[in-house]
């Protein structure tokens, strides 16, 4: 008799597959790619993807059965699970993490401990006061979860009560699967069977003569009926100003009946139009990338701000859509996709879906299901970077909208991934293109591209020939010496600024850093509170008047008076964005000044809402930090002012001067972008900093030049790799042994490759102490066999019983 085997992927982080045993039916049924649920440990349900089907057993243990099979078919597709394995073997992480990682929660079953009283058990006196509670509430609810007890005993730890219950034998416990996704069902209405005949219609009136509430109903519904669409019951409320109520006293009588239907939480709707013609430089463009995808899969467009990338990008995307095939449009950040979907909506109507984290569980196994089945509404998915992850059935091209973005890289959890290296090999594994886009290409990307690796395009028009903007540096060493400040600002900012609200036209003040005050400081004694969590100072929020942590989210209501020496001569240092708002109401009461930060934007529609605004010019002046950066197109904008550059360089980071320089030509490039040639003031206690100078005259290729001569002379990406081993505890000393043990059996292997140990600019966040160890590798070193003996080191490390609570991560490309 033949013995039937599955290898299945669990979502916990451990890299390899685990064997269960099916039956023969079992086996001819399932596919690649479905779910099923399984048994795993002692207690533990999990939803396992089935990765492969086979007939060998395992060696190390004896094969479980399968619990139960969860899909009719297929919900990941074999395309996926290749760039799973890649992303796995690349990042160094377990093929559960990217499971967890790429599905929505809802599709992960989890199983839920329901707790259920033991009948038998009657000597209640042996329980504690805590126990009784949790056996009096199953006097009166025959089950119990996990989390009723919690609310139940106002407390999180409740595990050690449970397990004393149930040594006592006074319950017992079962795990039970439950499903997470709930369809939207929507109630409609239509006339019930009996009154399919015009006779039985006109006796139903004659019926209802008395009942003038139903009567007006029953009009209502036929008005609405000559639409031909199904009615929906509320609309059916609104016509006939009738009550629920009238209408269910209908469907009772079997005059009307209720149905369901199953609609998406979230639709664009929209007609298509025409696409906007091209310049002549978006032509050539156009024509250059077609030229190159024909020897090239990658393709990088090099386009300085506001020259009309996205026109470009609209023409493939259409191309793409008119040979059959599915269309990605990658972008950085949030806020960006409000913009991007009106413009795509405009084109291409309800051929387009949206995908990233401020949409809820349900509205993202929506997007997942139309993708699987090639929808037309999702021909165009539009996403931030976990879009990767989607079931693409045949995906033609990827667009990758401002590349050099740190937002595509994940650092927290597991998998660590850079969502445009990993789109790379998703439409190499699609036999699809990629256009890599940006106005300031990261020295990655831009190296490619110049060794031939990767097909290059430029766009150095600005689009309608506007001329790039005027860029000028403030000296505020120069101005305070003359005292020609006035709170954060120079004259000469202030004096361009009112210049510019007098012609009616919109100001822009970046400020990368939100709060009020990073520092508050007490006079008398120079001590400023910490965070209990972390190695950091508490931000001041004027706003709410408390001390926040932007690392843990530990807050406290602002104090009186000094901790330390009880002194009220509390003082702020250095400024926020909020800080630069109240400033900015008070300079210019007669205007309306918006905030554009992560203060701002937590609701799901935050974002929206504030670029709505300032796109319907109900805000003069908008103040934010690093999410103005990012493609956001306002037509009405003249100035734009940066408050600090000189924070953004002085940052212990091998990229800061490339990260600086992309931030403050992005920042500048949402100035003058309709038909005036736009100012930015660039406020800096050191104008003749290289850096600087560049970003003045908007020099690419001589930071790239320079920052290139600094990367080879000291061995950086793009000509060395990085591999970063992070080391995290709530025992500093138990880190510290860690840390030297494990530089020490890198320094054996890779020898003058070893960076560290060191500790980061932030070295304890919530409680857990950090520490770091960096490994470049040469440009000729075998990646894969360098990856081989980190992991043997790591295995070795994790042996070891001192060292095995420690926490160990490993980041790839660690930038």
């Amino acid at each position: 008799m033949s013995v039937y085997f599955i290898d299945v992927i669990i979502p916990i982080p451990i890299q390899k597959t685990f064997t269960y045993s099916v039956t023969a039916m079992e086996y001819e049924f399932l596919k690649k790619g479905m779910r099923v649920a399984v048994s795993f440990g002692k207690t533990k349900m999990y939803t396992g993807l089935v990765f492969k089907l086979h007939k060998t057993p395992p060696e190390a243990y004896e094969a479980k059965e399968i619990l139960q099979i969860l899909d009719d078919k297929p919900i990941v597709t074999e395309h996926q699970l290749k760039h799973w394995e890649w992303i796995s073997t690349y990042y160094m992480c377990g093929l559960g993490d990217v499971y967890r990682a790429a599905l929505p929660s809802a599709f992960l079953l989890e199983s839920e401990t329901i707790i259920f009283k033991n009948e038998t058990f009657e000597n209640d006196d042996i329980l504690s006061d805590e126990e009784f509670l949790i056996y009096e509430a199953l006097q009166h609810q025959s089950q119990l979860t996990i989390h009723q007890v919690v609310d139940i005993l106002g407390k999180k730890k409740v595990l050690p009560i449970i397990n004393e219950l149930l040594h006592k034998s006074a319950i017992y416990i079962k795990e039970e699967i439950y499903e997470q996704y709930k369809p939207k069902l929507i109630k409609y209405v239509r006339l019930h069977g009996n009154y399919s005949s015009e006779n039985s219609l006109e006796s139903l009136l004659t019926e209802l003569s008395r009942a003038k509430k139903q009567r007006d109903v029953v009009l209502s519904y036929f008005q609405l009926a000559t639409f031909k669409k199904p009615i929906k019951v509320k609309e059916l409320e609104t016509v006939s100003g009738a009550s629920s109520a009238t209408i269910k006293a209908l469907v009772d009588k079997d005059v009307l009946e209720y149905y369901l239907i199953q609609t998406d939480r979230i639709s664009f709707n929209g007609n298509t139009n025409d696409l906007k013609e091209l310049n002549e430089f978006q032509e050539q463009a156009l024509q250059e990338i077609k030229t190159s995808f024909k020897t090239k899969e990658v393709t990088l467009l090099h386009g300085i701000t506001s020259s009309g990338k996205t026109e470009v990008y609209t023409k493939l995307i259409q191309e793409t859509l008119d040979s059959g095939k599915q269309a990605l449009f990658l972008l950085p950040e949030i806020a960006l996709t409000t913009q991007i979907i009106v413009r795509l909506q405009h084109y291409f109507g309800n051929q387009i879906s949206v995908f990233h984290s401020k949409y809820s569980m349900n509205e993202r196994v929506e997007v997942w299901n139309n993708v699987l089945e090639n929808k037309s509404k999702a021909q165009i998915i539009l996403g931030a970077r976990s879009s990767i992850f989607l079931p693409f059935k045949d995906l033609g091209l990827i667009v990758v909208d401002e590349e050099h973005e740190t937002s595509y890289k994940q650092f927290e959890p597991s998998p660590r991934y850079n969502a445009r290296d990993a789109a790379i090999v998703l439409s190499h594994i699609h036999q699809g293109k990629i256009v890599l886009g940006s106005a300031t290409p990261s020295l990655e990307t831009y190296f490619n591209a110049s060794e031939n690796k990767y097909g290059f395009v430029t766009l150095n028009r600005r689009f309608g020939n506007v001329q790039l903007p005027q860029i000028h540096l403030v000296d505020m060493k120069e101005k305070q010496r003359k005292r020609e400040m006035t709170g954060h600002f120079s004259d000469t900012l202030l004096k361009h600024i009112q210049e510019a609200l007098d012609l009616k036209e919109q100001v822009i003040l970046f400020q990368n850093r939100r709060g009020f005050s990073p520092i508050i400081e007490c006079k008398t004694c120079g001590v400023s509170p910490q965070c209990p969590n972390c190695d950091v100072s508490l931000t001041f929020h004027k706003y709410k008047q408390e001390l926040k942590c932007h690392y843990c989210n530990y807050q406290r209501a602002m104090p009186n008076s000094c901790g330390a020496c009880g002194s009220n001569t509390l003082s702020t240092k250095g400024f926020g964005t909020e800080q630069i708002e109240l400033e900015l109401k008070e300079l210019f009461p007669n205007h309306i000044i918006g905030r554009m930060d992560l203060d701002t934007t937590r609701g799901k529609y935050g974002y929206q809402k504030i670029i709505g605004a300032f796109e319907a010019r109900e805000i003069d002046i908008l103040v934010g930090t690093q999410m103005l950066s990012k493609g956001l197109d306002f037509d009405n904008v003249s100035l734009v002012g940066i408050l600090n550059a000189d924070m953004m360089l002085n940052f212990p980071d091998f990229r800061a001067h490339e990260r600086a320089f992309q931030l403050m030509v992005q920042v500048s490039g949402r100035a003058g972008r309709s038909k005036k040639q736009g100012k930015v003031l660039i406020q800096t206690y050191n104008p003749y900093h290289q850096i600087l100078q560049q970003v003045s005259s908007t020099d690419y290729a001589a930071m790239y030049k320079e920052q290139l001569e600094d990367r080879w002379q000291y061995h950086y990406p793009p000509y060395y790799r990085l591999v970063k081993i992070t080391l995290k505890h709530k025992d500093y000393q138990k880190v510290d042994a860690g840390i030297i043990w494990l530089s020490k059996a890198l320094q054996n292997v890779f020898r003058e490759h070893v960076l560290g140990p060191s500790e980061p600019a932030v070295s304890r966040i919530r409680n857990q102490y950090i520490k770091n160890v960096m490994i470049k590798i040469p440009p000729k070193q075998s990646l894969g066999k360098t990856k081989q003996e980190i992991d043997k080191i790591k295995n070795t490390f994790q042996a070891i019983a001192d060292f095995r609570p420690i926490r160990f991560i490993i980041d790839v490309d660690a930038y």
